[in-house]
């Protein structure tokens, strides 16, 4: 099953992409996550697309919008909290894929960035922050073809009492650092002005809370219904002083697809 994409014109995206590149360059954000609805449709059923796709976590709110996502939010199982954020994309077909991503400096920089991040996040609401895994390599099978992307896991030690504040600490640790930036207060305004619409539910927080653990994703990898019946796929990517703009428009079309098993 794949999706039809009518994105915006790369002189559009080029131009945002410039406004959120001089805020970092002036030192406002280190890391400015750049995201815009692609229409790819109007007679899609939100259904079928929801049974087709293999994803970790999955979300169907039928007649307004779908999630297939791949990137955990936080875990907590025996008191311990891990984040897992996702950064580094690259299409499988190229020659040594998995060195060119790895090795690309870019990237490299943006990962450490947002590890950094969410290790400060952890910080707010754990002690024995550490970091487990660094850009280990997920393979994620679409209908166009295979794709790479590095993530981390970052984890830390929860008080006993924690279930009993689990709000607080959602609300401490959210938006998710990978689809905002750092810092992330200020990088949240810049992204107001340099987007085109409000996200909505998008890059929002799904999950399942049994009293004793938690299990949640980023909504990403996310399609929309609007109010006239029109679907929009939401993607996006990281953008740091590195950042080629035409690679990151790239970027932004490799992330519309549906994920096959």
């Amino acid at each position: 099953m794949s999706l039809t994409p009518h994105p915006i014109s790369e002189k559009e995206y080029i131009a945002r992409f410039n406004f959120a590149q001089r805020e970092i360059l002036h030192g406002n954000s280190f890391l400015l996550n750049l995201t815009f609805p692609t229409y790819v449709g109007r007679n899609l059923a939100l259904y079928t697309i929801f049974y087709h796709a293999s994803a970790p976590y999955r979300l169907l709110v039928n007649g307004q919008f779908l999630c297939y996502s791949p990137e955990s939010f936080i875990t907590i199982t025996d008191d311990k909290i891990s984040t897992y954020p996702m950064k580094g994309t690259i299409d499988a077909r190229f020659p040594n894929a998995e060195i060119l991503l790895l090795s690309n400096t870019k990237e490299l920089f943006e990962h450490y960035t947002i590890v950094d991040l969410m290790r400060n996040d952890l910080a707010m609401v754990s002690s024995q922050v550490t970091v487990e895994r660094f850009r280990y390599m997920d393979k994620i099978e679409t209908s166009r073809g295979t794709i790479l992307q590095t993530s981390s896991q970052i984890s830390g030690k929860l008080p006993k009492n924690w279930n009993k504040h689990i709000g607080t600490i959602l609300l401490k640790l959210m938006p998710a650092g990978s689809i905002s930036g750092a810092p992330k207060q200020k990088t949240v305004e810049i992204i107001e002005y340099a987007e085109i619409a409000p996200r909505g539910f998008y890059t929002g927080i799904m999950g399942v809370f049994d009293g004793f653990s938690v299990d949640s994703a980023v909504l990403i990898r996310f399609v929309r219904r609007d109010e006239k019946g029109d679907f929009y796929y939401h993607s996006g990517g990281g953008i740091t002083w590195r950042s080629d703009a035409k690679e990151e428009y790239n970027e932004l079309l490799e992330k519309i697809y549906v994920p096959t098993v």
